[in-house]
């Protein structure tokens, strides 16, 4: 089973590539961030997916969050769900068979830090109130830390937000909760390692970036992840997606044969702001 995460920056100017990549690694569950766009704009290539459960979260240029589920890994259509600390649809979760899976754009904090670590500190009471009930985990998204000295290239290190120790001791402090860094467990040394780029002086092409877009998972889960890797060369956004491989015997994941549904894959009605 993969899971994959990526900040699309727009859904609309890369719906295409989105589409594409979808098929090409035949995701099982994608979480997608900063889609700037609420459903009735989505493209219907992507709202007509037949093999997928989707939900999209968001308003008109800015924001937003998406999380699609392979109907071979749900054969009912998931409850799609937004904790009470949902701001400026910033989170959608659901849980596949038995696993909750959320796709989470954590705030960049540059014009309100304080609400950047309220949004983490709900994140990390979440994960405790997961982890308290024994109930499995995975959260995916551009959390906008980069979490360790490591995880920015030496020209991009900085004393500024996305870098500050009482950021880095959130992710910390939600990490305690029995999850792993699947990105760091599988590449734990490599400090060139990095999700998102400038958008100028060809800051990707020579890989001057941070690491910021993550895929957390409960211990269990990610003692049956067999791989976690950025597609740095994948689409036009500023980030790369981050794509998660699972042994799904190891990780009790079931994969069902689906008839291919004719009938759109969303038909819940999108809420507003969450607070």
């Amino acid at each position: 089973m993969k899971i994959a995460t990526w900040n699309v920056n727009g859904i609309r100017a890369r719906h295409e590539q989105v589409l594409a990549w979808i098929e090409r690694e035949q995701i099982d569950i994608v979480c997608l961030q900063e889609t700037k766009a609420p459903r009735d704009k989505v493209p219907a290539g992507l709202l007509e997916l037949e093999d997928y459960w989707s939900f999209w979260h968001g308003f008109k240029g800015y924001s937003g969050v998406a999380l699609l589920v392979r109907k071979s890994v749900a054969p009912e259509q998931p409850e799609f769900v937004h904790p009470p600390f949902d701001l400026e649809n910033r989170i959608v979760a659901a849980v596949v068979q038995g696993i909750t899976i959320c796709s989470i754009y954590v705030p960049n904090g540059g014009r309100n830090f304080p609400a950047k670590m309220t949004f983490l500190t709900e994140m990390k009471n979440y994960a405790e109130e997961a982890h308290r009930n024994g109930q499995p985990l995975v959260m995916c998204g551009d959390f906008n830390v980069a979490h360790r000295e490591m995880d920015v290239h030496p020209k991009e290190r900085a004393v500024c937000t996305g870098q500050l120790p009482e950021e880095r001791a959130l992710l910390d402090d939600i990490l305690s909760n029995d999850l792993v860094d699947l990105g760091r467990k599988m590449a734990p040394d490599d400090d060139e390692l990095f999700t998102w780029w400038a958008p100028w002086r060809d800051m990707k092409k020579r890989n001057i970036g941070w690491r910021l877009d993550y895929i957390y998972a409960s211990g269990k889960l990610a003692k049956a992840a067999t791989s976690c890797v950025v597609e740095k060369e994948t689409g036009t956004s500023d980030h790369g997606p981050v794509v998660a491989t699972f042994d799904d015997k190891r990780a009790g994941i079931k994969q069902h044969a689906i008839a291919a549904a004719s009938k759109p894959t969303e038909k819940l009605e999108q809420p507003g702001l969450g607070l």
